[in-house]
């Protein structure tokens, strides 16, 4: 078994039907995905078997015909994270659980989760900041406006400023580009 680093995230690769042998890998922190709105289910059964697990949440004033309600919903619906040695009998045992739908692999292996993204995670959620998801956005991709004066404009990021909290789009408009500034919660993908 290696792992590789990627970014945030690490990829664990088993060779040819190795797997981590109990007693010489420390736990690692994995996603789990599961079936829609079964993220809280999932959770229990899990705890229930005596496993860690880590399923973001916030909250929310749901929209009902004649009143307003605070929920409770995953902060990343349809997944959460378990703290476990992955060895064949453990996975075998999380993925027979009812409303698990399979473990998050990349490239071949199954996809770790840093310490340290877990707690930042954490500890937004405990700061009582205002948070919530947002859509991934990169650079070199393109967006729509979706508030403001500008709204229902495409355009392509060309800068993240993330001290800033802010994206540069360009927008072209009759073969000529601007660069506008704007708050990253003011796009979403196109």
């Amino acid at each position: 078994m290696y792992q590789e680093s990627l970014g945030n995230y690490q990829q664990t690769y088993y060779p040819a039907g190795v797997w981590g042998a109990a007693g010489n890998a420390a736990a690692s922190w994995y996603v789990v995905y599961t079936a829609c709105h079964h993220e809280f289910r999932v959770e229990q059964r899990l705890k229930r078997s005596g496993r860690e697990t880590f399923l973001p949440w916030i909250a929310v004033l749901s929209r009902r015909c004649d009143r307003r309600l605070q929920i409770n919903v995953p902060l990343f619906p349809g997944y959460l994270f378990i703290r476990e040695q992955l060895t064949p009998v453990v996975y075998h045992e999380i993925v027979r659980l009812p409303g698990v739908a399979r473990i998050l692999r990349c490239n071949g292996g199954y996809a770790t989760v840093c310490p340290e993204v877990i707690e930042s995670i954490r500890q937004s959620l405990a700061s009582l900041r205002p948070c919530g998801p947002h859509a991934f956005v990169q650079r070199g991709k393109q967006v729509r406006v979706v508030e403001g004066p500008l709204r229902g404009i495409v355009g392509i990021i060309k800068e993240l400023k993330h001290r800033k909290r802010r994206l540069v789009i360009t927008v072209e408009l009759f073969k000529r580009s601007m660069a506008v500034e704007l708050d990253d919660d003011a796009v979403e993908p196109y």
